[in-house]
């Protein structure tokens, strides 16, 4: 089943002579259980489409499906509501809150989404569990690894149980070997909890751990496999 479909998306700058293509017409369709890769140059329109899959920015012409709700219907408040219950974001940085620790980092979601339960607590455990930090659960993020950082992050992108994640360069602050590790646990919580994942990346060692791979060229989304 998709969970996120593209359809003729396209996105522009300016008008006439200053008219610049950022995404030319893309299609594009991630199913349950996919984490798929885009990588490409700088400036070629990764970050864009990635922004525009993610309700953060409006395409020029056509149609964000997620989750069989087409998101060009609603307004900026339906549309913040929709991205806080239906999307999880993991930056190249953490992005933690530094005076809150690992397991609040998580429940906070809730909190901004209505009210935390006790079964909202138990979740943000066992996802901080799935991922290896269930002995980093009071810690604060200034005493934690780079790469512990990054898999909070990942817990924290599944929190409200997001049907579509997204990931821009998830791996950028991390060595070789964190970075493995980070890629290995997103694909499996993807897998594990058939969701659909877009992970824009420069790191080409990343992609064994992906189902399909497309390429951005100066606006053109291509699949390589």
């Amino acid at each position: 089943m998709a969970l996120l479909t593209l359809k003729n998306v396209k996105k522009s700058y300016g008008e006439g002579v200053n008219l610049v293509q950022a995404v030319k017409s893309t299609d594009l369709q991630v199913n349950a259980g996919e984490l798929v890769a885009i990588i490409g140059p700088s400036g070629s329109g990764k970050s864009t489409l990635l922004s525009i899959a993610g309700a953060l920015l409006k395409p020029t012409e056509g149609e964000v499906v997620i989750n069989e709700q087409a998101i060009g219907q609603l307004n900026e408040k339906e549309l913040a509501k929709f991205r806080l219950k239906q999307l999880g974001f993991i930056l190249q940085t953490s992005n933690l809150i530094p005076y809150l620790n690992v397991l609040d980092q998580l429940v906070i979601i809730k909190k901004m989404a209505g009210k935390a339960t006790p079964e909202d607590k138990k979740f943000a455990e066992k996802l901080l569990a799935d991922l290896g930090l269930e002995k980093k659960l009071k810690k604060m993020p200034n005493e934690l690894s780079g790469g512990e950082r990054q898999r909070v992050a990942i817990a924290r992108a599944f929190m409200n149980n997001a049907d579509v994640i997204l990931a821009d360069e998830p791996t950028a602050s991390l060595d070789s070997k964190r970075a493995v590790e980070v890629v290995k646990l997103l694909s499996n919580e993807v897998k594990q909890r058939n969701k659909a994942a877009i992970m824009v990346t420069h790191d080409e060692r990343m992609l064994t751990y992906c189902d399909a791979v497309y390429r951005m060229d100066d606006g053109v989304l291509t699949k390589e496999k």
